[in-house]
Parts: structure tokens; C-alpha cells; sequence
């Protein structure tokens, strides 16, 4: 399945809902946290019928937990299935991760181990959680700060093998791709470039908070200067991917939001369009 080129698009926050419906701004799409909209009625549905009227939606979930050695939650899978009918989304993405340990949910985006066994069993929960859904997914890669020593690959061999057997997507966080470089030393292009560009359908920018001789992925800051530099020399290569600014915390007011994403299109214009403003094929 080929994605939609969607344009320039934000998380979709609370904060924001009167402001979006009342003066309609210059944002090509929205995506939402899917466990927000897991439930019957109330506000949040009241104004993302709204939105939703007026731009795209994707939708993006925490807790599907995919990585874990315990039984998919068909409740929770069923809930997402409801909510895909209701929302119509352009896509569903999540994380490549586990966040349930012994049943309980840490509410932590856990990496897991890069082995063949790790390999095989996500490729066999991606293919049932997809069969499921009746879709293809998109999974995104999370920052970490410690490696296993069973690993037998890097996380990007990992991800290149995961989608040759699969044929799932990628949710490229550009930030977690940068934070995790410079806690495990790796040079983030290597990284970005070992996936096949095709397997990409989506990109994600966020800040982060650097401690100098760590990085912690906090999503509640500005987008920094070196995730700007590699989100732009990534896009020379990877071609009009549907980007959005992603802010979980510390939510400054829309304009700010609004700015950024007005930079990230300046930083790859040349790059993804012609003079016209068209897309460049090829």
C-alpha cells in the first residue's frame, strides 16, 4: 500500500481544539493519540467531529504493546477497530516497542532486543494485529537508552528485516532517531538510510532535553537545531514524506506550532517541490 504525500500536519491537542475551529489554520492534517478517543461521547469527539470535517486525521497509539510475550489485548485491538470505523483515518500507527510487563502497563515505550527470535516473533504479532484490523500498520521507532547484550543486529537491520517480512510501515521519528545516536554513539544516517525509503510513510519532529553526555526524549520542547540539520539531509534522499510536528508536553500556543511547521517545509522545498509548489516526482 503507497501512503498519501499528506503535506505538513500537528498532534492534535486539547489546547488547541476552540482555536482550530474558529479560525481554521494552515495545517494539511492532524494526528490524534488513539486511546484519547476510546470512549463514548464527551468533548473530545465533540470537536474532533468538527476537525475531522475539515482535515485529515491519522490516528497514533501507545499501548498496543506489540513487542510484549503476552497475548495481544484483543480488547484493546477490538477498541481500535471500532475507532478506525468512526474516525476514517488516513492510517493507524504505533510503536515498536512493549509497554506491559507481568500484565501490568508501564507506561513506558520499552526497546526490545534486536535478535532473531525478537524478529520472528514481531513479524508474527504485526501480521495477526494487521489481519485483524483488516489494514496495514505503521510502527515507529522509539529512542532508548540502554542495549541489550543479547542483540545480535542494530536497530536499523532490525527494522529492514522487519519490514522485508512483514511489508509494515515506518512512523520515522527523526528526533528519536537523533537521541538514540548520540546515547549509543551511532551516526544517525547510517541508521536512516539502511531502511528502504518506500517502507517510510510518515515522519515525526520533536525536541528533546540534552544533558550532554545523554539525550532524554521528552517531546516538550522546540524542535533543535540538529534534528532540523538531519531532518533535512534525510529528505534530499527520502522524497515528500507526510511530516508533522509532534509536542506532548510544555504545549506552547499554535502560532509557535504553526512556525515550525512553516520551517519544516522551508527546509525541504527545494528539496520536495518545484518552483510551482508541485510535488516532484522522480
Amino acid at each position: 500500500m503507497m501512503h498519501p504525500f499528506l503535506g505538513f500536519g500537528l498532534g492534535l491537542r486539547s489546547s488547541h481544539f476552540e482555536e482550530i475551529i474558529t479560525t481554521k489554520p494552515d495545517i494539511d492534517w492532524f494526528e490524534i493519540i488513539s486511546e484519547n478517543y476510546m470512549v463514548e461521547g464527551g468533548k473530545p469527539w465533540y470537536y474532533l467531529e468538527k476537525i475531522r470535517a475539515d482535515y485529515p486525521i491519522v490516528m497514533h497509539g501507545v499501548s498496543m504493546s506489540i513487542g510484549s510475550v503476552e497475548p495481544l489485548n484483543l480488547q484493546y485491538l477490538d477498541k481500535l477497530k471500532q475507532l478506525a470505523h468512526k474516525v476514517e483515518p488516513k492510517w493507524i500507527s504505533d510503536h515498536l516497542c512493549f509497554t506491559s510487563v507481568g500484565g501490568i502497563n508501564s507506561h513506558d515505550l520499552l526497546p526490545m532486543p534486536y535478535t532473531q527470535e525478537a524478529l520472528t516473533h514481531l513479524s508474527a504479532r504485526i501480521t495477526q494485529v494487521q489481519e485483524y484490523l483488516g489494514r496495514e500498520m505503521i510502527f515507529e521507532n522509539v529512542s532508548s537508552y540502554l542495549t541489550y547484550k543479547e542483540s545480535q543486529m542494530p536497530e536499523w537491520i532490525f527494522l529492514a528485516e522487519l519490514s522485508k517480512s512483514t511489508g509494515c510501515k515506518f512512523l520515522m521519528d527523526v528526533n528519536n532517531v537523533y537521541v538514540s545516536a548520540r546515547n549509543h554513539d551511532f551516526d544517525p544516517m547510517e541508521y536512516l538510510n539502511a531502511i528502504p525509503h518506500t517502507s517510510i510513510a510518515q515522519i515525526h519532529l520533536a525536541g528533546h532535553q540534552d544533558f550532554g553526555t545523554h539525550v532524554i526524549d521528552t517531546h516538550d520542547e522546540d524542535v533543535p537545531n540538529p534534528v532540523w540539520d538531519l531532518f533535512r539531509q534525510y529528505a534530499t534522499s527520502l522524497g515528500p514524506t507526510s511530516t508533522m510536528i509532534e509536542r506532548d508536553g510544555n504545549i506552547p500556543p499554535l502560532s509557535s506550532l504553526l512556525n515550525e511547521l512553516s520551517y519544516a517545509k522551508s527546509l525541504v522545498g527545494d528539496i520536495w517541490f518545484n518552483e510551482q509548489g508541485n510535488i516532484k516526482h522522480g
